[in-house]
C-alpha cells in the first residue's frame, strides 16, 4: 500500500463464528487495517446468489489468480499460480460481488 497500490481482502465467514474468526476479528485493525488494507465482512448466508470459485484465492492486476487448497481441518495443503483468463474473470466477479454485500470492518458486528 505505501506504494500506492490497493490492497482490498474480504473475508466470507460462518455464523455463529468460530474462536478463529474471533481472533481473526481481533487483529485485524493492528495488522491488516494498519498496513493499509480495507478489509469487509461477509456472513456466508449473504452470498447464496454469488457463484463463488471452490477454493480460497488472491486476485492480482486482474490477470494473475494464486489459489490456496486446504485440507478438511482448514490446514493449507497447496498453494497454486494460474493466468487463465477464464478463472481470472470468475475470481474477480467473486469477489467484487462479495465485496458490494460486505460490510466494512470497523462496522462489522460479530455474533
Amino acid at each position: 500500500t505505501a506504494r500506492g497500490v490497493a490492497v482490498r481482502r474480504a473475508r466470507i465467514v460462518s455464523t455463529p463464528v468460530s474462536e478463529y474468526i474471533r481472533f481473526e476479528h481481533a487483529v485485524t485493525d493492528g495488522l491488516n487495517i494498519a498496513a493499509g488494507e480495507d478489509v469487509r465482512w461477509l456472513s456466508r448466508r449473504r452470498v447464496t446468489a454469488v457463484a463463488l470459485p471452490g477454493n480460497d484465492f488472491w486476485l492480482f492486476d486482474s490477470s494473475l489468480v494464486l489459489l490456496n487448497h486446504f485440507d478438511g481441518e482448514g490446514e493449507n495443503m497447496d498453494m497454486e499460480l494460474t493466468e487463465d483468463p477464464e478463472v481470472a474473470k470468475l475470481c474477480e466477479s467473486a469477489f467484487e460481488a462479495v465485496w458490494t454485500r460486505a460490510t466494512p470492518h470497523a462496522e462489522f458486528e460479530l455474533s
